[in-house]
């Protein structure tokens, strides 16, 4: 159902709307506040600034309001070994969840990931964000290490899954 959705990549205002879609959940749900904040400015804006389309995708998901519903990137360079990438960014507005969006999102990323031959894509988040939990497992994702804070509020501990495509994989 993400009829109406128009997506692409960076335009003008994105990365704004971006921080301000992670905040709009993070700090009433979480606690999340300046530190988080400051923390995804500095990290959006020099993937930004770097951003090479062969090797990274930003994408972004805009409603029929003109709104940024939702968004996930695939960092190419940030990825933990030379035949990986980094899934960040990854969220969904309020007002789109249930529709589909949070999975068509995720279909393209792994799509990317796949067509640029990365092996190996790894994600950071923390206990609690189930649906979310679910949809990257659903995407072969696996939980492979746990730590008990983070470095934004020190109120959660961070998780780390990676999905790793076998040698054999085309």
């Amino acid at each position: 159902m993400t009829d109406g959705i128009a997506f692409g990549g960076y335009r003008p205002g994105a990365l704004a709307a971006l921080i301000g879609l992670h905040m709009a959940y993070y700090a009433p749900q979480w606690g999340f506040g300046a530190a988080f904040e400051a923390k995804l400015a500095g990290d959006m804006g020099s993937f930004a600034a770097r951003l090479d389309p062969s090797r990274d995708l930003f994408l972004t998901a805009w409603g029929p309001d003109g709104r940024l519903w939702g968004s996930i990137t695939i960092d190419g360079i940030d990825g933990h070994d030379a035949a990986g990438s980094h899934l960040r960014w990854y969220i969904v507005a309020d007002a789109a969840r249930g529709r589909g969006l949070g999975a068509a999102l995720m279909a393209r990323a792994m799509a990317f990931v796949d067509g640029c031959g990365y092996r190996r894509c790894t994600l950071t988040t923390f206990a609690g964000l189930d649906a979310a939990r679910a949809l990257y497992e659903r995407h072969g994702f696996a939980l492979v290490a746990e730590e008990t804070a983070d470095p934004w509020s020190g109120t959660v501990g961070l998780q780390r899954f990676d999905r790793v495509r076998p040698p054999d994989a085309a």
